[in-house]
């Protein structure tokens, strides 16, 4: 398939879509993508959802002005409530977070995920973040959506490296397509318009699993036009530049 859309409005509208309505979705740092995708979804078909973050600001009015880190004050201030981030991992650990949008570095089809090192733990060529917030709810979230912008094969590896946190995702979402996390091994689940199989295949370091190739939905009109609204400025795209 070939299409004119930008990979990260193909992601953002797939992610969007991947929202009910009623649910309870978090986001982190650096996590504008998935911000957007929020929004999108709660200006489109999911109202009542109730969007989590770092700050504490609950349903924030606008994230026009969320500026560099998708955690700034802006999303406190105009927000309806304060629900602080450490009363989020006990609402996951209850079991009522359903949604938590999480990255990582490393990936294998096992579903484990690296966010800790890179090469021997102990003599590490690149030292990571770590696991934070992801060692926690990923295992307890109902549903755990990573996405990722890079795909290539050092990204998805055969063996990850170090396993920071490992089972219960549902999507990884990526520029090239969407994993789906099931029967315990990541399963090829679309492909976007605007790649192929044997682009997919090229750029990832596992045997892809899949029943039948699928493509991701285009992006509608009305989606796009929300999305001028709703990220004027493109922040969804920032870790893109």
């Amino acid at each position: 398939m070939t299409s004119s859309h930008r990979p990260v409005d193909i992601m953002t509208c797939a992610i969007a879509n991947m929202l009910e309505d009623g649910e309870t979705v978090f986001h982190g740092v650096s996590s504008h993508l998935p911000m957007v995708a929020m929004s999108l979804a709660k200006n489109m078909h999911a109202p009542d959802l109730v969007h989590l973050n770092i700050p504490g600001g609950v349903n924030p009015s606008s994230i026009a002005k969320a500026s560099y880190s998708s955690a700034g004050a802006e999303l406190l201030d105009s927000g309806e409530a304060y629900f602080p981030l450490e009363e989020v991992f006990d609402l996951s650990m209850r079991g009522r977070l359903d949604v938590a949008f999480l990255g990582g570095i490393q990936f294998d089809i096992n579903g484990n995920v690296n966010a800790s090192v890179i090469g021997d733990y102990h003599r590490p060529k690149l030292r990571l973040p770590g696991g934070a917030g992801s060692a926690v709810l990923i295992p307890t979230a109902k549903k755990a959506i990573i996405w990722r912008v890079k795909h290539d094969p050092r990204t998805f590896v055969e063996k990850v490296d170090f396993v920071t946190t490992r089972g219960n995702l549902w999507k990884i979402v990526t520029p090239l397509c969407v994993f789906e996390f099931k029967n315990g091994k990541l399963h090829l689940d679309t492909i976007h318009p605007t790649s192929s199989l044997e682009e997919v295949r090229a750029n990832t370091g596992f045997e892809l699993l899949y029943d039948t190739v699928r493509y991701t939905p285009e992006p509608t009109r009305e989606e796009l036009n929300m999305l001028k609204k709703v990220d004027p400025h493109d922040y969804r795209s920032i870790e893109l530049k």
